[in-house]
């Protein structure tokens, strides 16, 4: 028999079933060590005072994003209460999309701003955004006292600035370098985010080449148009008319002044392509050089040099401060401020470059009006001739590393070069250290359930800047002077006397093995519970020889999972690459420090992948859990991507995801990546795909239902007989299908029916057909039986997925049903999730909120965490996945252990095993030990000190 320590014993004893409904935090945080048993056993029943407060809050950023309050119209089922299991309340104006005259209307506004500008202090600093997954290009923040600009906005700028504290409220500007997935992802979620914030919502002014106007255009689909109407774009204006365009230069290479004001002067010099015409250029290939000029401040005056001139003192000193001259009180000359000020401190000049390409290089290098920043011995320098006092260079390395470009930054003297172009040095270096914290922690407790990161640890810190910018030319070219662009790098402007770099604000880096003795002091029998979780899977191994499975006779069994005992048919001679369940996402809304916003990674292994939703950062998450290469590869491998519904924590990652697989198979014979979503995303994709190529094919949620796929089975049959598509023998097959469809889920007496259709808009089954062959092959080479969408209870077109694997014959030619796994997307119970959910090997569910403010997840459409339990329940489902958890719950929700004997929590970059759904549950108790000193405090409070 094995060992367990005394502080577990009691605890563990079997039947491993929680009796206990007790709080899951305590209010502070108790230095003294303590039993894990005591935990549990706590006799208190009071809920800790943060989280009663939430539960009365009413001006939460969260609550608003989406339009929901509890002001809204709700309409519950009637004849039993709303905590009846059969019966749930919905909001139904939500569901049908009749809600916008509820929500207040909003008119975000530029926030007025009084400028100082004698500022005291001034930077530029790099915000490292994508620079330890590479997935995105960092962002630039060019701070005043008074004012913010901010260059680049890739996913996950909205969790960075969370994580550090950099209040994007307070941003007036941002500029993008290119219009693209890599620059711009991140500007759908800030723009709802900061629209969603006070009574009327702020906005920013936004620039950019002419291909902005395409992006804005894209955005209309899910965004309100009046959160875009500060959109300005720059350069020759494309057809679309989305942003208001700025007048164009006269060349394409001169200079254009977007802002000038007393505090700066900030200019835009487009690149292009070389030698192509302006006709020639396609959306997404303009580029932009920025020039950002502080304006020279006056020396300080002397009034031993007035004296002696003959100057009182009075306002005739004031008068030359200005720059007026005066007639001197005892002499008979005129006093000029040149003679009593010192010399002027000339304005600070920083430029940031993004040539993408040797051809737009091409174009840098003839560029005329930067002759006047060369100040290199063979410029021919002039009084006119401006210093540059640092060059911040977002080029890839393979354009910076060439010979032509390391001449073109020598012209430039002695300026410091940043390079903050994807290098190696801080590849796989966690940018976002609070949520690599928790990883870590988890991942000590239960490897399993929580692997290592993909990310090679701290390999790359002493990484030679040489080796990341090679020259072709071989080691007779001089590399020119620069430094890696590292995460919160400064560069101070102001005060004069400090000019230069500051490293004061990067982060130290910690490694796995710090966190870790931080966690045994922090809790010492944390030792003792990751043995105990380890114990676990070698007691499933033993088990797995003498459990019998559950029956296959066809008759179903309502709970068949209640004992432990037994497992469910398809898990007989279960592989390890069968399936992995890889939570990317697992919050709402926004992205916070510690989850961010929903994506599912299906694994399939060898057999490919699928993604079930894609919010922003999604690429980045991938990065995170399997490495560049490895999520590279995954990449490549994805068989598909699902998404949910069109509300922006669901898709707004779709496109960067799009257009690497696009890059990393351009060459390589394909077909493009089937997208199955609701038809408002089809809108933004085709307007999106104006601007860059995403190689993807799209195909309608209402196609991929059950009926559509019997409708489309029976039509394949009809056209074995001679019929095609076209005929009247289909048509009527189509009518009769949707009459079924319309008499049956969507009828007007069903209180609990999804909101599918709208009217005006039928579905073009014929039109479907191409893809769904499509589909039906990939799902067959991916060893899956069916795809099939259900619509759910949230907004209009809003659904829910079922996926089910083909059934395995085991090496004495017994037949082994196919797992299940069923992904509820957002969603109030309805009867279409429990049908769906019938017998599921897995189901994930969202719990948006905790058992106490039903009455908001009621008017947001959203489940608690009681409710999703009971949805799996009522289906018989053997495990449950709760996920999507409000953001006012940092690191675990609250919930009531009660009914958790099937369920789990997860957790971002948690990866499920088919083969381990037997101790998911088990593992629950212990992450919450985990957890135990953590004060329950709503991380709301967290992103509005980022943005307010």
């Amino acid at each position: 028999m094995r060992y367990v320590s005394p502080n577990l014993r009691l605890l563990f004893s079997p039947p491993l079933r929680p009796t206990l409904s007790v709080p899951l935090f305590i209010s502070k945080p108790n230095p003294k060590p303590f039993s894990f048993s005591t935990i549990l056993a706590s006799s208190s029943s009071k809920r800790p005072r943060s989280f009663s407060n939430l539960s009365r809050r009413s001006n939460s950023t969260f609550k608003d994003r989406k339009g929901g309050g509890r002001d809204m119209t709700m309409e519950e089922t009637t004849g039993q209460s709303k905590d009846s299991s059969s019966s749930f309340g919905l909001n139904k104006r939500r569901a049908e999309g009749r809600d916008k005259s509820d929500r207040p209307k909003k008119n975000p506004q530029l926030k007025e701003r009084k400028l100082n500008p004698t500022n005291t202090i001034a930077y530029v600093q790099i915000l490292g955004t994508g620079m330890d997954t590479q997935d995105t290009s960092p962002s630039v923040l060019l701070f005043f006292d008074k004012q913010r600009f901010i260059f680049n906005a890739g996913e996950g700028l909205q969790r960075f600035c969370t994580e550090h504290k950099v209040k994007l409220s307070k941003i007036d500007h941002i500029f993008l370098s290119r219009v693209c997935s890599e620059t711009a992802g991140g500007l759908p979620g800030l723009l709802l985010t900061l629209a969603g914030m006070g009574e009327e919502g702020y906005s920013v002014k936004i620039w950019g080449p002419s291909d902005l106007n395409f992006l804005v255009g894209a955005m209309k689909s899910f965004i309100p148009h009046a959160t875009m109407v500060h959109t300005q774009s720059f350069g020759q204006s494309p057809i679309s008319d989305a942003a208001e365009n700025v007048t164009a230069p006269i060349k394409a290479s001169d200079p254009i002044v977007l802002v000038k004001d007393e505090v700066v002067k900030i200019s835009a010099i487009l690149l292009q392509p070389h030698c192509l015409q302006q006709s020639q250029i396609k959306p997404g290939e303009m580029s932009v050089l920025y020039i950002c000029e502080l304006p020279e401040l006056m020396g300080k005056f002397d009034p031993k040099k007035a004296a002696a001139l003959g100057l009182k003192a009075g306002p005739k000193y004031s008068e030359l401060q200005h720059g007026k001259s005066v007639k001197s009180d005892r002499l008979d000359i005129m006093v000029h401020p040149a003679d009593v000020m010192d010399p002027p401190v000339p304005g600070p000049i920083v430029i940031l470059v993004d040539c993408p390409t040797e051809s737009h290089l091409q174009e840098l290098l003839s560029i005329e009006c930067l002759n006047g920043y060369y100040t290199d011995v063979s410029s021919h320098l002039t009084e006119s001739t401006k210093m540059v006092n640092c060059v911040i260079h977002l080029s890839p390395a393979s354009v910076v590393s060439s010979p032509n470009y390391q001449k073109w930054m020598k012209k430039f003297g002695s300026a410091q070069h940043i390079m903050a172009g994807h290098g190696k040095k801080t590849l796989e270096v966690p940018i976002l250290k609070s949520s690599a914290r928790v990883t870590s922690r988890l991942n000590y407790l239960c490897p399993q359930f929580f692997p290592a990161s993909g990310f090679l640890s701290l390999q790359h810190l002493n990484y030679s800047t040489s080796d990341d910018i090679s020259s072709s030319e071989g080691p007779t070219l001089k590399i020119c002077e620069s430094i890696p662009a590292e995460n919160l790098l400064k560069f101070t402007l102001r005060p004069y006397a400090q000019l230069g770099l500051d490293r004061s604000h990067i982060p130290t880096p910690m490694g796995q093995s710090q966190v870790v003795d931080e966690l045994h002091l922090e809790i010492p029998e944390i030792a003792d519970a990751a043995q105990h979780v380890r114990e676990f899977w070698q007691e499933l191994k033993e088990s797995r020889e003498v459990l019998p499975t559950s029956n296959d006779n066809g008759v179903m069994i309502e709970e068949p999972w209640l004992t432990e005992d037994t497992l469910p048919g398809c898990l007989e001679n279960i592989r390890r690459d069968d399936l992995e369940i890889v939570l990317l996402g697992t919050g709402s809304s926004q992205p916070s420090k510690y989850r961010n916003v929903s994506s599912v990674y299906i694994n399939l292994f060898s057999k490919g992948s699928l993604l079930l939703d894609c919010g922003e950062g999604t690429l980045g998450q991938l990065k995170r859990r399997y490495g560049v290469d490895g999520a590279d590869k995954a990449i490549r491998n994805l068989k598909c991507v699902w998404i949910s519904h069109i509300h922006a924590d669901h898709h707004t990652g779709l496109a960067r995801v799009l257009a690497l697989r696009r890059d990393l198979l351009k060459g390589v014979p394909h077909e493009p990546l089937l997208v199955i979503g609701p038809r408002q995303l089809k809108r933004y994709l085709d307007a999106y795909q104006r601007l860059e190529d995403l190689d993807m094919q799209f195909l309608d949620c209402r196609s991929t239902t059950k009926a559509s796929w019997d409708t489309f089975v029976r039509d394949g049959a009809s056209n074995n007989d001679g019929s095609s598509p076209e005929s009247p023998r289909h048509s009527n097959a189509k009518n009769e299908s949707m009459q079924e469809i319309n008499q049956t889920l969507f009828a007007k007496g069903s209180r609990m029916q999804s909101y599918l259709w709208q009217p005006g808009s039928p579905v073009d089954h014929s039109a479907a057909y191409p893809f769904l062959k499509s589909l039906k092959k990939m799902l067959g080479e991916a060893g899956l039986e069916a795809l099939i969408s259900f619509p759910v209870v949230h907004c209009p077109q809003a659904f829910g997925i079922v996926l089910e694997a083909a059934e395995r014959v085991n090496s004495v030619g017994k037949v082994i049903p196919g797992w299940k796994i069923v992904y509820s997307g957002d969603t109030r119970p309805c009867p279409e999730l429990v049908d769906a959910c019938r017998g599921a090997t897995v189901l994930i569910h969202e719990a948006t909120f905790e058992d106490g403010l039903v009455d908001e997840a009621i008017a947001r459409n959203h489940s608690t965490t009681k409710e999703a339990i009971e949805v799996g329940n009522s289906a018989g489902a053997y495990r449950i996945v709760l996920t999507h958890f409000s953001q006012r719950y940092p690191k675990i929700p609250v919930f009531d252990e009660t009914h958790m004997h099937k369920t789990c929590i997860a957790f971002d970059m948690m990866s499920i095993n088919i083969a381990d759904l037997p101790v998911l549950p088990k593992v629950l108790p212990y992450l919450k030990l985990l957890f135990r000193n953590e004060v329950a405090v709503d991380e709301s409070d967290d992103i509005l000190d980022a943005l307010v």
